[in-house]
């Protein structure tokens, strides 16, 4: 009996040491800052980036850190992957959680293609199933991995006041995942309440669906009428690289977007 529990209390002390060993690590990152050489990589293809508060700026280069060091890039169709493309791709990930509590709890693979790929759709209507080839710039599975067209990827960081960015569109996706599915209706901030989430886009999405049926022009792109969890994705697109337009266009949005990633872009300089 006692050899039994003096086993236990090892494997038990195994775990709480590798748990500590983990935290200890993930801290360490935090409090690192990126080089100057890291730093003037992302100035350069990730222009936005330069209009972060010092303190956010900060912040990032941590996130940055411990991004870096849990997720693998792979390039496909030959594509060789380098450290302009890793730093570009996490500096505007964790741009989405620069001051938030959230993190990207399962992601572990980024798989980048050259250009635009080639993905699968399957639908299922009733007992019917059907699939289709679909051409993409960039795709969000659940709890991973996602998948980017680098040169998509690479003008989307560079326009950064066209409120068209496909890292931080595919980002919003892995943010709302983390709720459990993706639906539009993320993990919300203390403070935030659910119903005012719901009533907030769930009215702004109608409004939105039936301009892009009329034809009218849309501070948020037309694709977003395809879906609630699309219409958050691009209204994030928009936070960040247009704010002032969204706030003018749609307030309450902005509103809700401000206290999720505790952000005000508009602020910003």
């Amino acid at each position: 009996m006692l050899i039994f529990f003096a086993l236990l209390l090892m494997v038990a002390g195994f775990f709480l040491y590798r748990h500590w060993s983990k935290s200890q690590a993930r801290h360490q990152l935090l409090a690192t800052p990126l080089t100057d050489h890291q730093r003037a990589i992302i100035d350069l293809q990730v222009p936005l980036v330069r209009r972060l508060p010092t303190d956010l700026r900060a912040n990032l280069d941590g996130k940055v850190n411990l991004f870096l060091d849990q997720v693998s890039f792979f390039g496909c169709d030959g594509l060789d992957v380098t450290e302009e493309m890793q730093l570009a791709i996490a500096a505007q990930a964790c741009l989405l959680i620069v001051n938030s509590d959230l993190w990207y709890d399962h992601l572990t693979t980024i798989l980048i293609y050259p250009s635009a790929f080639k993905s699968r759709q399957r639908r299922q209507d009733g007992y019917v199933v059907s699939e289709k080839e679909i051409v993409r710039t960039g795709e969000s599975w659940d709890r991973g991995p996602v998948i980017l067209s680098w040169s998509h990827s690479a003008q989307g960081a560079l326009d950064d006041r066209d409120g068209q960015n496909v890292v931080l569109h595919e980002f919003a996706h892995q943010i709302d995942d983390l709720s459990g599915g993706t639906n539009g209706v993320p993990i919300l901030s203390n403070g935030q309440s659910f119903a005012e989430w719901e009533s907030v886009f769930l009215t702004a999405y109608d409004a939105h669906v039936r301009a892009v049926e009329h034809g009218q022009p849309t501070v948020i792109d037309p694709y977003g009428a395809t879906g609630h969890e699309e219409f958050f994705a691009v209204s994030v697109e928009v936070f960040f690289e247009q704010p002032q337009q969204l706030k003018r266009a749609v307030p309450e949005v902005y509103e809700q977007l401000s206290k999720l990633f505790r952000l005000d872009p508009v602020t910003w300089r």
